[in-house]
């Protein structure tokens, strides 16, 4: 077998046990987290298939900014969430 192929079967079982992981997960931020794995290991994936653009692409903008909005999304609603709720 080759090595590129090993990889890339290597690279799409873990990027499907990634994204399984982002629909279940029960807290927001292990789900944003595990969507950014998936998006790296995608972009590896394009690597492998001889796109470095799309690679790139989708590293920097699918893991890199797409994370960084979810998680200052989940961030800011958080803190609206503890402030509404009334102590007992």
């Amino acid at each position: 077998m080759d090595l590129n192929l090993i990889a890339q079967i290597i690279a799409a079982g873990a990027l499907s046990i990634s994204l399984l992981l982002a629909i279940l997960a029960k807290d927001l931020l292990r789900a944003a987290i595990s969507l950014a794995v998936g998006s790296v290991l995608l972009g590896i994936i394009f690597f492998t298939y001889k796109a470095p653009f799309a690679g790139a692409v989708e590293i920097s903008v699918g893991a890199g900014l797409v994370t960084a909005l979810f998680v200052t999304a989940i961030s800011l609603t958080e803190e609206d969430a503890e402030a509404e709720q009334p102590e007992l």
